[in-house]
């Protein structure tokens, strides 16, 4: 199983000016005393689990809620200036949520609010979450819609990098690759979709033997193959020896 890391290597234009906002049925729910009151869309997406609870249509419920609360602190982030260091505070719940035993503790119905926001509090200083991102996350609690966080990380990556023109590549390697090996490939995904900016992640895939992989494109649709995996498999097709398993 390949392990995903976040690298910071970004290529990137000036990032636009942020003045698109996004739209949705708005709710006067106050996000965060440290900011100014801001009416979150957080309403279409209770409203919408509910009514698909009871229809029965777990996954589309759960994407449609997922797609509304990441627009909704993505509002949020684009609305206070702060978009940049929202992504930030997200990769870093993405990190925090993707354990296990973290996850685990959230979903678990026996253990009470007062512990998850306890919890939370422990999160939020010790990554040094911004105070709209913690308010955030309690909200998830209370609405006991934390279930969903993961969706959620998926589904702000995506309203980012609308809103910011950028693409996002995930280089695939057997070992981690130097700072200015990723920045030449994202470089050359620049070149190949024209976007303003370029978001690198790399994970780590022992099965290529050697080389890099390059995914990019809606839901990492194109694919950059570099690696020896591919060149033994090309020898094995033309000499015939597709059905026999290499073990290298």
């Amino acid at each position: 199983m390949a392990a995903l890391q976040q690298t910071p290597i970004s290529l990137q234009s000036k990032t636009p000016p942020l003045s698109s906002s996004l739209t949705a049925r708005s709710t006067a729910v106050s996000f965060s005393s440290t900011f100014t009151p801001l009416n979150l869309k957080l309403t279409a997406a209770a409203s919408s689990s509910t009514s698909l609870r009871r229809g029965g249509g777990g996954a589309r419920m759960n994407a449609t809620a997922a797609s509304s609360y990441a627009a909704a602190l993505a509002d949020v982030a684009v609305s206070n200036n702060t978009l940049e260091t929202t992504v930030t505070d997200v990769e870093k719940l993405e990190k925090f949520f993707g354990e296990p035993s973290v996850f685990d503790f959230f979903v678990n119905p026996t253990i009470s609010l007062e512990k998850k926001r306890g919890v939370l509090d422990d999160i939020a200083k010790s990554a040094a979450l911004q105070p709209h991102t913690v308010n955030f996350l309690n909200i998830l609690v209370d609405a006991k819609r934390i279930d969903l966080i993961k969706d959620i990380v998926a589904e702000f990556e995506t309203v980012y990098n609308k809103i910011t023109d950028t693409e996002l590549a995930i280089v695939s390697s057997v070992v981690k690759l130097e700072s200015q090996h990723l920045a030449q490939i994202a470089k050359q995904v620049q070149k190949l979709t024209g976007s303003k900016n370029v978001r690198i992640k790399s994970e780590i895939d022992p099965s290529l033997v050697a080389g890099f992989t390059v995914r990019y494109g809606n839901s990492g649709s194109k694919l950059i193959d570099m690696s020896v995996k591919k060149q033994l498999e090309e020898i094995a097709a033309q000499l015939d020896l597709g059905d026999i398993k290499l073990n290298l």
